[in-house]
């Protein structure tokens, strides 16, 4: 039977993200020179199989990865409160990933690497199921046009994709400002058999987890943000 990293590379027809420009300011372009090499990798060049991230981060550790790090404010933060982790972030906008990188150096932070790419194709591709300690999706682009729902990430699909990666007791952490996408954010989880969740409910929002910018134009705006927290069960 083929192992699950070893599927063949699909095409999706709707992607989740919008293709954007690549054009970097001068700090961001120094932060890519100095550190791309070594604490990044893009997701299409990437070899065969699963991703050795004990090799890759020079020692065994918890793996947290982030989907979607934006520019990086808030996944600089949390990758810098948690030494004892190693913290991946995939992202699809080259610029954010290198003011991610930059923020990341003057933080001062060791336990970061970043794939630049669809975290589809890498979950399904390089990471090996069970392999997770932790996913977070905060704030994903919401597509509030009804006729675009079908683009958002939290879809049946993918989240099955998500639980099949996570260890036993690992986290899936998701966030976001729309209502109705929290909504769906929480049927979808909620029906997933891998997954239960930690609450009844909405999560408290977690005091560990920094205001990002999408979060505080939300609060300015009148909208509330809803945490989720599921854990993977034991179930197989």
């Amino acid at each position: 039977m083929t192992s699950s990293h070893q599927r063949p590379q699909h095409h999706r027809s709707v992607v989740s993200y919008v293709q954007r420009g690549e054009r970097m300011t001068v700090g961001q372009q120094r932060a890519w020179d100095r550190h791309w090499e070594r604490l990044g990798q893009e997701v299409k060049a990437l070899p065969a199989g699963p991703v050795r991230f004990d090799e890759w981060f020079g020692r065994e550790a918890p793996v947290v990865l982030e989907i979607g790090s934006g520019m990086g404010e808030t996944t600089a933060q949390l990758v810098a409160a948690a030494p004892d982790v190693n913290y991946v972030a995939v992202e699809v906008y080259k610029p954010g990933l290198a003011q991610l990188l930059l923020r990341a150096e003057a933080l001062g932070v060791t336990n970061l690497r970043v794939l630049r790419g669809d975290a589809v194709d890498l979950l399904t591709d390089h990471i090996p199921p069970g392999t997770l300690s932790g996913v977070r999706i905060y704030f994903p682009d919401p597509w509030p046009k009804k006729k675009h729902h079908k683009r958002r990430l939290v879809q049946p699909e993918f989240v099955h994709l998500l639980a099949t990666r996570l260890r036993p007791g690992g986290t899936l952490h998701l966030a976001t400002d729309w209502e109705q996408y929290a909504d769906q954010m929480l049927a979808v989880c909620s029906a997933e058999p891998l997954l239960r969740n930690q609450h009844d409910g909405w999560a408290p929002r977690p005091e560990w987890r920094p205001v990002t910018k999408f979060e505080q134009r939300a609060v300015e705006e009148d909208r509330i943000s809803h945490d989720l927290m599921f854990e993977r069960n034991e179930l197989t």
